[in-house]
C-alpha cells in the first residue's frame, strides 16, 4: 500500500505558493500535522520485528533465517520491514510476487530475493533485471525458465518447490525424482530445495512428520543444494525441521506461531481510532444497520472513526444476542455495540466517568492489551489476515529504525497518458 512520506530538511522555495504548504513546515510541525488530522493511527514497532527476528533467528541456530515480507510484510510495510531486518542482518527474503520483489529490491540492492509464485512465460527479463530468483513448482514453469537462462545466459538462479503434503503448490516427489540427473550434472542453477508445511501450529498432527520424512528423502538427492522446510511455526518444531534456512513470516509481526502455548513473540503493531461523536440512548433504543443492539439501561455511545473499509471486520459486530469485540477507551476495555458499519463503529462507555470520553479521543482497537489474535478470533479469522487487511486510510508512526510518520493518502491528480511500453516475447517453451 502506498502512502505519502513526511520529509525531513529544510525545504526552501522562491516561490511559497509553488509549493504545498506542508514542505514549508518543519518535520516536527509535519508530524504534528498528520497526527491532528488522523482518524486513525496505525503504528509500527520496528525494533519489535527486529527482536522477533533475532528470535527467530537464533532458535534456528545454524540455519540461516530469512524474513518474509509478503503483502507489504504482512501490512507492515515492505519497505520499511526490508530495511529494519536487512539492518538487523538478515539477508534473504521471500515475497510473493514480482512487483513487490521490486518494492523489496529499491530498498535492498544486495539482498537475496525469491519470488513464491512462481515464473511464467515472458516474466524472465523482469526476474532478471531486479535480480530475482523464481520460486518454480511445477515442470512447465521450469522449461519456460530453462529457455529464457538457456537464450538469455542469464543465470541468477531459482529455487524448486516440491509438494510434500499441502496440495498447493509445487513439483511432486515423483516429479521431483524426475530431475535429480540434471542436479547430478551440475551448472542447473537451483539455489534452493523447498517445501511447505500445512499443519505446523499443531505440535503433534502427524501430517508434520509426514511431510518431514517425505521432504528429507526427497532433499537428500538434490547434493549441494540447501534446503527450506520450515514456516514460522516450524521454526519451533524442532532442528529436525530446519535444515539450511527457514522462512518465518507471521511470527516477525507478532502473530502467535505457538497457538498451543504461549505467544513467544512480541506485539508489532498498535492501532487507534478517533471518536467522532458522542451520544446518549434511552433504554430501549436500538444500535447501527438492522437495530440488532438495543440499549438495556440508559446507554452512553461513542462512535469510532474506523470500519470494516479500514479492516476492522464486520463480524466484530454485537447483537442482543452475541456479544462482540472490544476497544480500550480511557484504559479501560468497552464493548462495540450493534453492527461494525463502513466507516464507523459504536461503543458502549456507559460505564466510563462522563469526563473520561471526548470527541477527538484516541481509543484503542489492537494495543493495550488487545492482540492481533485476539481481535482475529472475534472476527472468526487468524491473525494474518487482520494484520494483512488494515487499511489505507491510517496515518501510520514507525517507531526505531527509520521512524516516521506517513499520513493517510490525498488523491493526486491524474497521470498524462502515455504510449504503453514496448513488451518483448519469448518464443514458447521447448517440451521436456
Amino acid at each position: 500500500m502506498a502512502f505519502a512520506r513526511v520529509k525531513c530538511g529544510m525545504n526552501i522555495a522562491s516561490d511559497p505558493k509553488s509549493i504545498p504548504v506542508s514542505a514549508l513546515l518543519s518535520p516536527e510541525a509535519n508530524q504534528a500535522a498528520a497526527l491532528a488530522s488522523a482518524t486513525g493511527i496505525l503504528t509500527v514497532d520496528l525494533d519489535a520485528i527486529v527482536a522477533n527476528w533475532r528470535k527467530l533467528e537464533k532458535t534456528a541456530v545454524p540455519a540461516e533465517c530469512a524474513g518474509v515480507v509478503k503483502a507489504d510484510a504482512y501490512g507492515c510495510g515492505a519497505e520499511q520491514v526490508a530495511h529494519a531486518l536487512a539492518n538487523a542482518g538478515c539477508k534473504t527474503f521471500f515475497v510473493a510476487t514480482l512487483d513487490e520483489a521490486r518494492v523489496v529490491r529499491a530498498a535492498l540492492p544486495a539482498a537475496t530475493i525469491y519470488t513464491l509464485d512462481g515464473f511464467f512465460q515472458n516474466t524472465g527479463e523482469a526476474y532478471a533485471k531486479i535480480d530475482c530468483k523464481p520460486v518454480i513448482g511445477d515442470l512447465n514453469e521450469l522449461a519456460e525458465w530453462d529457455v529464457f537462462c538457456r537464450r538469455s545466459g542469464w543465470s541468477g538462479g531459482a529455487a524448486i518447490h516440491i509438494d510434500t503434503g499441502m496440495n498447493r503448490l509445487g513439483l511432486t516427489v515423483t516429479e521431483a525424482q524426475g530431475i535429480i540427473p540434471r542436479i547430478n550434472a551440475g551448472d542447473h542453477g537451483i539455489m534452493l530445495v523447498m517445501s511447505h508445511l500445512a499443519s505446523a501450529e499443531l505440535l503433534n498432527n502427524p501430517l508434520n512428520a509426514k511431510q518431514l520424512t517425505a521432504f528429507r528423502e526427497i532433499a537428500s538427492l538434490f547434493s549441494g543444494v540447501p534446503a527450506s522446510l520450515a514456516n514460522s511455526s516450524g521454526v519451533f518444531l524442532g532442528p529436525q525441521f530446519q535444515f539450511e534456512l527457514v522462512r518465518p513470516g507471521a511470527a516477525v509481526y507478532g502473530i502467535n506461531p505457538t497457538p498451543e502455548a504461549d505467544n513467544p513473540m512480541q506485539p508489532v503493531v498498535e492501532l487507534k481510532a478517533r471518536i467522532v461523536q458522542i451520544r446518549n440512548l434511552e433504554k430501549g433504543e436500538t444500535v447501527g444497520y438492522g437495530g440488532t443492539w438495543t440499549a438495556r439501561r440508559p446507554t452512553r455511545i461513542a462512535i469510532i472513526s474506523a470500519g470494516y473499509a479500514d479492516g476492522y471486520f464486520r463480524a466484530g459486530s454485537a447483537n442482543d444476542g452475541t456479544r462482540g469485540a472490544e476497544v480500550v477507551v480511557a484504559g479501560k476495555r468497552c464493548p462495540i455495540a450493534g453492527r461494525v458499519s463502513m466507516d464507523l463503529i459504536a461503543v458502549d462507555v456507559t460505564d466510563l466517568e462522563k469526563t473520561a470520553v471526548r470527541r477527538g479521543h484516541m481509543v484503542t482497537l489492537i494495543g493495550d492489551g488487545i492482540t492481533v489474535d485476539e481481535l482475529a478470533h472475534h472476527f472468526g479469522t487468524i491473525g494474518y489476515e487482520v494484520l494483512t487487511s488494515l487499511g489505507k486510510r491510517y496515518a501510520r508512526i514507525y517507531k526505531g529504525g527509520e521512524a516516521k510518520v506517513e499520513p493517510a493518502p490525498v488523491a493526486e491528480p491524474a497521470a498524462a497518458k502515455t504510449e504503453p511500453p514496448v513488451v518483448k516475447t519469448e518464443p514458447p517453451p521447448i517440451p521436456t
